[in-house]
């Protein structure tokens, strides 16, 4: 009764049209001042040290650097390296697109800005050399989910600070999983423009090649930087981000010298009001779950489930339809931070890795972030292509169909997964 109160609470408001940030601090204070007699201290304070982890710190540092290399023309160089390296297959720039968003995904964190810095320059470009409007759209707005996935990623921060894992162990996690959608979208793409017949590049020479990867090798020497850096112990993921964010600023500025010292504070500002935006939905989650753990919802929800005998099978099963359904409602960031919580202790009680189950909940908000009706993908990628939601929605489905099936693959064979960390003896 306690958790259909507190949810229903929470839908009401949601329903109305308020922020999820706003809404989940309204069920909570709203709950604990009418139904309980914790003091307000507790609250504030909870409040305040929610937030003081040394992990969280790393969220707007990866923004901050995400934000450099997005207009400091990383994305363009990384894009021509992609296509003189498939190009010449069919659907070549489809190809490059994939490609381009994988290495960008590596460097950002962010699935929007991969969205942003590789689809305002490959949508036209495939749209110029007559590929069909929907193929790029489709491609870009599939393919800038690997933002999150593939390592640095916020959403991978924002678990582990919900879950007290590894960020270390969860960013090595995501590489395998990460390289293998990113080459089952490229085969989808690879299909479907061979079926369509659609354009292929001139095969790149050599020497092309050689000069691409020579222009984005600074970009690319991020990678190296940031996964290097962690495995060899040499700083941790929060100083990993630091790190990122200030070699992105000296090649942004200094090396390629397509930013200007002077858009450098509107750069600051800009990753400043996204990590506000963050940082507060990020503290009235941590209030929600400290109301779940006080009146022992998730404890109570896993004895439940191990008394009806549900085992880890059927448990990830309903897990997945839980987080696809909320993505038809709330962005990623809510998602994780609400649903961790809650199913984390369940998962644990059933045996599953917890690095897995991280695995599981990114690739969850991946399709999340490609449908309607608040897929953030789609509404970027919608602006880029001119394309209306609905249109598009149709346009992503190819892709979108190889990510369910993906999701299938990553949640029941957890060595895809778990088998990097392991070998780097990050986990048992």
């Amino acid at each position: 009764m306690t958790a259909a109160i507190i949810f229903g609470l929470l839908l009401a408001l949601m329903l109305t049209g308020m922020p999820i940030s706003i809404a989940l601090g309204l069920t909570v204070l709203t709950f604990l001042f009418t139904m309980t007699e914790v003091p307000i201290q507790a609250v504030a304070m909870k409040l305040f040290t929610g937030i003081e982890s040394f992990e969280i710190m790393a969220i707007p540092f990866f923004i901050l650097a995400g934000n450099f290399l997005t207009h400091g023309g990383v994305a363009r160089r990384m894009i021509t390296f992609a296509t003189s390296m498939v190009g010449h297959w069919p659907g070549g720039l489809g190809l490059a697109a994939v490609v381009a968003c994988a290495l960008f995904a590596a460097v950002s964190g962010s699935s929007p800005a991969t969205v942003v810095a590789i689809g305002s320059i490959l949508i036209p470009a495939m749209l110029k050399a007559g590929y069909p409007p929907r193929f790029g759209a489709g491609v870009v707005t599939t393919s800038g989910a690997l933002g999150i996935l593939i390592p640095p990623s916020i959403v991978m921060v924002l678990y582990a600070v919900s879950t007290n894992s590894s960020v270390g162990a969860l960013f090595m996690a995501g590489v395998v999983p990460g390289l293998v959608l990113a080459f089952l979208l490229g085969l989808t793409t690879w299909w479907r423009a061979w079926r369509g017949g659609f354009p292929r590049n001139p095969r790149a020479t050599w020497a092309a090649r050689a000069r691409a990867l020579r222009e984005s090798l600074w970009g690319l020497l991020l990678i190296v930087l940031v996964l290097g850096g962690i495995y060899t112990g040499l700083f941790t993921p929060t100083e990993a981000a630091a790190v990122s964010a200030v070699y992105a600023f000296i090649i942004a500025v200094f090396v390629y010298k397509d930013m200007r010292l002077r858009d450098v504070p509107r750069v600051l500002l800009a990753s400043a009001n996204m990590s506000a935006m963050l940082l507060y939905i990020i503290t009235n989650a941590i209030l929600f779950s400290f109301l779940m753990t006080s009146e022992h919802i998730p404890q109570t929800m896993a004895q439940w489930l191990l008394d009806a005998g549900v085992g880890p099978i059927a448990f990830l099963l309903l897990v997945n339809v839980l987080l696809l359904v909320a993505g038809n409602v709330m962005e990623p960031s809510s998602i994780t931070l609400i649903m961790a919580p809650i199913l984390f202790p369940v998962a644990m009680k059933l045996g599953i890795d917890p690095i897995h189950f991280g695995i599981i909940m990114v690739v969850n908000m991946e399709v999340g972030m490609c449908h309607p009706p608040v897929g953030l993908n789609l509404y970027v990628a919608s602006g880029i292509a001119k394309m209306g939601i609905t249109e598009l929605t149709i346009a992503v489905w190819p892709w979108l169909l190889t990510m369910l099936g993906f999701l299938g693959l990553v949640t029941y064979w957890p060595a895809l997964s778990l088998a990097l960390p392991r070998a780097l003896s990050m986990m048992r």
